[in-house]
């Protein structure tokens, strides 16, 4: 695993980053490694199938309800 140091942080931000850790239960540096993690990782890739079983059915909702005026009548 490879180490990170970091150099020349400002006091203040030290002190938020113990409080934050210390609000959420854990280290500084776990703190630091979740924060990094949060940022910098990339989303989890989500498949198409499951994009397309998020979109709601319309059943309940107006959304995809036709008009019942099918416009002018023609002759042709």
């Amino acid at each position: 695993m490879a180490q990170l140091i970091v150099r020349n942080l400002a006091p203040r931000l030290v002190a938020q980053l113990k409080r934050r850790a210390a609000a959420n239960g854990r280290s500084a540096e776990e703190e630091h490694r979740r924060i990094l993690e949060l940022v910098l990782a990339p989303p989890p890739r989500v498949s198409l199938k499951d994009l397309l079983l998020a979109i709601p059915t319309g059943e309940d909702e107006g959304d995809f309800d036709r008009p019942l005026d099918w416009g002018r009548k023609v002759s042709l």
